[in-house]
């Protein structure tokens, strides 16, 4: 159970990205944006309060919740989730300018060629090791 930051001007646009968007409630475009990445929301509640997104009830997996939160935190005007599921804390990294998935993974895993390992936990989100931009916050995978 945590609380993490995210950069509320970058990101995914879905809130008046579209008029259907703009129209549906922000829990239900979340969930929306959830299923359309192929992650399984069930047992997870919620809720959107102002900028900030709180995240209850039980996840399916540790490595679902932690792309649930990696999903709605890197939204367009999200910059909080609260996650008030059980499970351990998942550990991120907001993308700097000019970072590599290589330079996060020597940063945080001690070796740039555990790149792929960063990319595949933060599929489907990612599409392509390349394509990461500032603002963005990444799952680091545990052992």
């Amino acid at each position: 159970m945590g609380m993490w930051d995210f950069v509320k001007g970058a990101g995914k646009k879905l809130f008046g990205g579209s008029a259907e968007a703009a129209e549906m409630p922000k829990e239900e475009a979340l969930r929306k944006e959830i299923e359309g990445l192929g992650l399984d929301a069930k047992g997870i509640d919620i809720k959107v309060v102002d900028d900030k997104v709180e995240l209850s009830g039980t996840a399916v997996s540790q490595e679902v919740k932690e792309k649930i939160i990696t999903a709605v935190g890197n939204v367009e005007g999200i910059a909080k989730v609260e996650d008030k599921t059980p499970g351990k804390d998942p550990v991120f990294h907001t993308v700097a300018k000019g970072e590599t998935l290589s330079a996060i993974a020597k940063k945080t895993l001690g070796n740039a060629n555990r790149y792929p390992e960063i990319f595949e936990a933060n599929k489907p989100m990612l599409k392509h090791p390349d394509k990461i931009y500032p603002g963005q916050v990444l799952r680091i995978p545990q052992a």
